[in-house]
């Protein structure tokens, strides 16, 4: 599905922004454990790419390719796939991989928390089914984590960056804090942030790309896009595509 964009001009009226010349950009938002829609956006990433005009192309992965889906194994070995293939491919840390990196190394503080919010489901995929998590306290899921997922998994999640810049673009997982230097964010914020970034209604100096926020479509503001469409229960996968000055969207099916 391609989604036309609607330009919205800042407030001051500054120019559209631009990703830089003589590169195409893909940015797709959170996965969440639905390697389904993830096969079917890169197909469709690919397709559009061809189009269009040749150009190198990156790929951003946004963060948060884990948890709440029943596919987060599945999910990661794509993205593995992805960088040893050669692609030019980025991925950032979103605050689901801080807790599944965390969890899987051991950390017992991390494996409440983890459950909580989506671990269960990616525990299933690495093979512990939930009746059997269920019964187990924090600190055995942390020993379980460490005993039966890949430690090339656990790496390859915990080296991710927390943001991207290109261009007039910024590229991060949650968003930033309002009125602190774009090079002197924190990584709390850069993973975890909401209300304070989403209500905030200036320019950050750049525009900011960013998922971790659901909403039932693009979210496209003056200062701002999120492209968190709630894959994982929604079935709808959000890319945007980026060349210039220029911008549109791509979507898996509802």
């Amino acid at each position: 599905m391609l989604i036309p964009f609607r330009r919205r001009k800042a407030p001051d009226d500054a120019p559209s922004p631009s990703v830089g010349p003589d590169r195409r950009v893909y940015a797709i938002g959170d996965v969440h454990g639905r390697d389904d829609l993830f096969a079917q956006l890169l197909d469709r990433i690919a397709l559009d790419e061809a189009d269009r005009r040749p150009l190198p192309r990156l790929l951003i992965l946004l963060g948060d390719l884990v948890d709440r889906g029943p596919q987060s194994r599945q999910v990661v070995e794509r993205a593995m796939n992805l960088a040893h293939a050669g692609e030019d491919v980025h991925f950032l840390k979103g605050n689901h991989e801080e807790m599944f990196v965390a969890a899987a190394r051991g950390n017992v503080r991390a494996a409440a928390p983890f459950r909580r919010y989506g671990g269960v489901e990616t525990l299933a995929s690495y093979g512990l089914e939930p009746g059997q998590s269920a019964g187990m306290d924090d600190e055995a899921i942390a020993q379980w984590m460490l005993a039966h997922v890949p430690r090339d998994h656990v790496d390859f999640l915990d080296a991710f960056p927390d943001m991207l810049p290109l261009g007039d673009y910024l590229f991060v997982h949650a968003g930033v804090r309002p009125r602190i230097a774009l090079d002197a964010q924190i990584a709390a914020d850069l993973r975890w942030i909401r209300g304070d970034f989403l209500n905030h209604r200036h320019h950050f100096g750049k525009m900011i790309v960013h998922g971790h926020s659901i909403s039932d479509d693009v979210d496209a503001q003056p200062n701002r896009i999120g492209i968190d469409t709630g894959a994982f229960r929604s079935g709808l996968l959000t890319a945007i595509g980026l060349e210039k000055d220029r911008r549109w969207f791509l979507q898996t099916g509802a």
